[in-house]
């Protein structure tokens, strides 16, 4: 398995990898793959990354950048990951999510912020605390993991690009 950066040889791989990996779950409103079309075109994708097998993409990682309301500047979104459904439970999206942290602490990023479920990202460090909300969410699905010396605090709010539909 190789972890690249994305070319645009990929882009319809990686709409098609992030459409099949929400296809099924009940959380999601089937926009994810939209979402990462409208931050690539807004040149808000700040890493994004794939996975590829015997010469295919079979999985996919993105980041852009979210605005926390204390003004704790160089924090990341995370999202989506998605993986291909016959390809998941191999060990592709932690490969993905390691070497994209790996690449946020490069850039100096501050922290990382995810809505998702805790039981998966815990084992990344993230964790879920009343330091960062955003807002319809649960508290438990909010998660960060501080990357810098000073933790935020306030309501997250990731790209506009995440409201894209279509």
């Amino acid at each position: 398995m190789i972890i690249r950066d994305e070319v645009e040889s990929d882009f319809v791989a990686i709409f098609e990898i992030t459409k099949a990996a929400f296809a099924t779950l009940a959380i999601s409103n089937h926009t994810e793959q939209h979402i990462i079309h409208a931050l690539r075109a807004a040149g808000a994708l700040t890493i994004s990354l794939v996975a590829e097998m015997d010469g295919n993409v079979v999985g996919h990682i993105a980041f852009s950048p979210v605005t926390i309301s204390d003004g704790s500047p160089d924090w990341y979104g995370l999202g989506p990951i998605s993986v291909l459904p016959e390809y998941q439970k191999q060990g592709i999206g932690k490969a993905l999510m390691r070497k994209g942290l790996s690449r946020l602490k490069a850039l100096g990023a501050r922290g990382c912020v995810l809505v998702g479920d805790p039981h998966y990202y815990e084992q990344f460090g993230f964790r879920s605390g009343p330091e960062l909300t955003h807002e319809g969410v649960p508290q438990e699905y909010v998660l960060a993991l501080t990357l810098g010396e000073n933790k935020a605090r306030g309501v997250v709010t990731f790209h506009k690009a995440f409201s894209a539909t279509g």
